[in-house]
């Protein structure tokens, strides 16, 4: 008898970035800073999550 595969989410939750962490920033003014990308990432993960709790309404926050 075969085993039954685990059914993957078809509208996973999204996680947030991964923080930089301090030491990442060399401050000499690289473009794009780890920082800047890290904004950038937590903005889009911000509106994917707003979308996937419209979604999901009885999701806990």
């Amino acid at each position: 008898m075969p085993i039954p595969l685990p059914r993957l989410d078809p509208d996973p939750r999204p996680q947030p970035p991964e923080a930089p962490l301090p030491s990442d920033c060399c401050d000499s003014g690289c473009d794009p800073c780890v920082n800047d990308t890290y904004a950038e990432a937590l903005a889009h993960y911000r509106q994917t999550l707003a979308a996937w709790l419209a979604r999901h309404p009885d999701a806990h926050r």
